[in-house]
This record gives C-alpha cells, structure tokens and sequence, in this order.
C-alpha cells in the first residue's frame, strides 16, 4: 500500500495506474504477475536511490574568458497586475476565461516584514507590473459606463512605489495599449495613462523600464481576432509610445514588444500571431530591450495545451530545448534590426494559466527553473523575469501564507552563488545541465549541476584543485512542498539566514539523484 501511495501521489501515472486496475479483473494470470514489476520500475524511474550512482561524467569548463555577462538585477520577478490591483486570477481556477482566471482576488496590500525581507534576501531585482488586464485597468477612476470596470487606485499605486522604495527594487511597468478595432491600431495616443505619468513624475515615483501592452502577439486569443494589431500598426504606436514616455521620464528604458512564444510552436499561427520579426524591422525609434514571454509548459487550466506539465515533461530535458532555439530567433532578429538593444525574458513561469497545481509549487518544478536561469544567462539575456513573485501556483512565494516555495529557495541560492560572468562547459550525458558562471566575489567560479536522473552521478570537473564550496538541494519527492539544502530545511531565522547555515558535506565528486547543486571553485 505504501507502494501504491507512492505512485498515486505522481499525477503523471495516476490515469495509468486506474487504467490497469480498472482491468485487473479480467486480466489473465500471466499479466497479473507483471503488475508488481510495473509498479517497481515506475518508482524507479521517479525516486532518487540515495547510495547508487550511475557511472561518471567528465565536465570541461572553459574559464579564460566569460562568454557572456548578465545585469546585476538578472534575477527578478513580477506581480499580476491582476493580483496587485484585485482582479481576475488563477488560485481556485478550474479553467481560463480569455486569458485570465475566472475567480476575482483581493488587492495585494504590500506590507508586513516578512514580505520586506523575502524580496530582499532575492535582490538587486527588477519588480514588473504587467499581465493580461493591463491592457483592459483604468488608471485612479473607473469610466461611469464601467461599474465593474479594475481600477488601479491612486492609493495601490502609491503603496506599490513605497513598496519598491523600502525593498530598492527597480520597476518595470506595463502601461495599457487598449481593446480596440483593428482599423485604430495606429492610433494609440496615450490619453489615458497621462495622469499616472503625470501624478507619478509629480512625486517623483522612480519608472525604470516602460512597456507598452502584454503579449499583443496573441490579441487574437484572448481579445478576439478584430483586437489584433499587425506588426506595422504596432511599431507606428510604439513610436508614438516611445515619444510619450521621453515626455515624462526622459532617462527612463523602452521595452518591447513582449511576444508570447509557446512551447514548440513558437509564435503560434500565422498570420495573427508571428508579428515579432517584422515589427522589429518596422520601428523607426530605437528600443532600448527587446523582450518576450516563454513558458515551457501549458497547465490543466489552458485550453490549448503544445506540452503540458505533468512529471514526465517537467523532467524530460527536450522539454528545455525550445528556449535556446528561440532565444536564438531572437538574437538574431535583435542583431538585424535593433542591435543597441539588450536581451531580455520579459515574463516566464513553469506552465501558463497560473501554474500546474501540485507541480509548479513543488519541488520537481525547480529543475527547469535552475535550467532556464543558466541557459538565459548563457544565451546572452541581461534579465530574467519570473511570473509571479507570489500569486498563483507558479507563485515564488504563496500569496496567503508567504511561504517560500522551492524555487524561491533555488532563487535564493542563485543570487548568492552565480555571478555576472558566464563560461562555457562541455560534458555528454543530457541528463545532467551543467552551467558555470563566475561567483559575486568574483575569486570563484560556481559550477551548477542539474541532475535529472535518479541515480546518483560522479562528476570528474576538469578544474584544478576540489571544491571549496558545495551546496545541494533534494527533497523526499518530486512533489514535495519543502526543499533541504545539504540536509538542513531552509527557513528565515529573524528575517535572515545565510550560507553558514547549511553545514558542509563530506568531500565527494558524487551529486544526488534528481538534485540541483552548486559546486564553488577557486578561480
């Protein structure tokens, strides 16, 4: 029974598991006796076996020069602007309606201690304002045709900037394009945000970053097809917006456009969606970021699913293939048309729609966290902004509790031990993901293992000396809630906690099955 316990708590084999019991009766006796060998090799397969290995791994760093260099805030995360301002959202959710949950939330309030000092053990982070009902909220007052209308209040957005300035956070922030007919794309004049801009410029609110609308690539599914802009109506407003926001905050950095890309297809359908490539060679005005939103996976909750998340697609390292290639899309279309520009993930989450519920808060979402984390820097991007800092499944923290999740704790890890510089490795097995970067201190190269096996794996590091440092992170299950990192649970003692914390292992070239690490070499 604790077998079969086991296997239940695994969503992926669940409809397997049901399916075969279901037919038990009528199943020769011959089958029968297959069954406890099935049950064997499916724990197997999605259990770490602590004491086994299986083989070793040569790994070459090349560290004579960095590849790449990310920005101090690479690391950062955003807030729905659904969740900050008490719209529509995905907790409870069964399904999706037009892009959104369909249960409405309370306003985010912002305060209290132990929020402060979650965000700032994570920092320097850009925080971003954005999502799917920017492009529908009004700004300080609702339209008196529009009872229900999501306003942003005057009072959210001040306790929003106290937020920023308490935490020294930079913001990002989504000003709306609007739901509009395809014959007004064009036109876009800001009218509408001229009082926030105004109130804000006023209070002398620091704005970092400005973009304009969220994911107008796919108006046309959640918006209907007469709301979608075409790549060369978007760059005309996209000037006009560039033109605006030099009005009001002159030194402040342009983003876009912020095109939804999904697993395997990309942009999605043409003609509707592939509008990236060719707004890019359009704009007149220089951007100062070119960004995008990727999510590898799709939750239960998305009505159109190219790889959904369940355990097998969350380990399977195929699964992280598609961001390179993309990244790579996009480098090169940045390079032809708006080559000043930086490289940024703009908006990404372990599945879309929220999160998958019971995977994307548990431990086994971590590892294509990590993943992305390491590519992003080595493809070149400056910034990494992960949906949400707490809200929905996908969710750092837990919007109610605050509890960390276990990504927020390979977050943590990150920002402590992977530096600006980003080298390049060289290894064999595609089960391992294996990255190294240059450590804050910058007197350390950090080497960051991914271990999607169940077995334990030696690794033969071609860097002189052993590691001076090593900190790993496991869990029980893959779909545990809580992490330890070298065995101890992490939890904030005071409102702080430190490397010191977790005890040192026994030197040992062996990583754990199904197990992120870091490994810190002198450099």
């Amino acid at each position: 029974m604790k077998l079969v316990g086991h296997i239940l708590s695994l969503p992926s084999a669940r409809h397997s598991l049901f399916a075969i019991m279901g037919a038990y009766i009528t199943m020769p006796n011959s089958l029968l006796l297959m069954l406890p060998r099935w049950y064997a090799r499916l724990k197997r397969q999605y259990t770490a076996r602590a004491g086994t290995t299986s083989g070793s791994v040569a790994i070459t760093v090349d560290t004579h020069a960095p590849v790449a260099r990310v920005s101090d805030c690479y690391l950062s995360f955003s807030i729905d602007i659904s969740v900050l301002a008490g719209g529509f959202w995905w907790e409870g959710s069964e399904g999706s309606r037009r892009g959104l949950g369909t249960l409405r939330v309370p306003p985010l309030t912002l305060k209290g201690n132990k929020l402060d000092a979650l965000v700032q053990a994570l920092g320097p982070s850009y925080l971003r304002i954005g999502g799917s009902e920017a492009d529908k909220i009004h700004y300080f007052s609702a339209p008196a045709d529009e009872p229900d209308a999501l306003v942003l209040t005057r009072k959210q957005w001040d306790r929003l900037h106290r937020f920023i300035e308490r935490n020294e956070l930079k913001l990002i922030f989504t000003v709306k394009y609007g739901l509009f007919t395809r014959h007004a794309h064009g036109l876009w004049c800001g009218d509408e945000v001229r009082e926030l801009l105004e109130y804000s410029r006023d209070q002398d609110y620091q704005i970092d970053v400005f973009e304009l609308g969220n994911e107008l690539n796919a108006y046309w599914a959640f918006h209907g097809v007469r709301a979608q802009p075409r790549a060369r109506d978007l760059a005309t407003d996209y000037a006009t917006f560039i033109d605006h926001i030099r009005e009001y905050y002159p030194d402040a950095q342009v983003s876009g456009p912020g095109s939804a890309f999904w697993p395997r297809i990309g942009e999605a359908f043409k003609p509707f969606s592939n509008i990236t490539r060719r707004f890019l060679q359009e704009l007149t005005a220089p951007l100062d970021i070119v960004n995008w939103h990727y999510y590898p996976f799709q939750s239960s909750r998305s009505p159109v699913r190219t790889r959904g998340a369940n355990v097998r697609t969350l380990l399977n390292p195929k699964s992280f293939t598609d961001f390179a290639k993309y990244s790579q899309t996009l480098t090169f279309w940045r390079d032809q048309y708006q080559p000043q520009a930086q490289l940024w993930t703009g908006e990404t989450g372990s599945a879309q729609c929220g999160g998958q519920p019971k995977l994307s808060d548990r431990f086994i979402s971590s590892f294509w966290w990590a993943d992305q984390l390491a590519q992003g820097a080595l493809l070149g991007h400056q910034v990494m902004v992960r949906q949400s800092l707490l809200g929905g499944d996908y969710g750092l923290l837990d919007r109610l509790t605050l509890k960390p999740r276990p990504d927020y704790w390979v977050s943590w890890l990150w920002v402590r031990l992977m530096g600006n510089g980003v080298y390049r490795c060289y290894h064999t097995d595609k089960h391992l993901r294996i990255y190294a970067q240059q450590h804050p201190d910058k007197k350390h190269i950090t080497l960051m293992i991914i271990n999607l096996k169940p077995r334990g794996v030696r690794i033969d590091v071609a860097i002189p000396g052993t590691a001076a440092e090593r900190y790993t992170v496991t869990a029980k299950r893959l779909t545990s809630r809580k992490v330890a990192i070298n065995g101890v649970k992490p939890k904030l003692q005071k409102g702080k906690l430190t490397l010191a914390h977790f005890p040192q292992p026994q030197h040992s070239n062996r990583v754990p099955g199904y197990s992120i690490s870091f490994w810190l070499y002198n450099h």
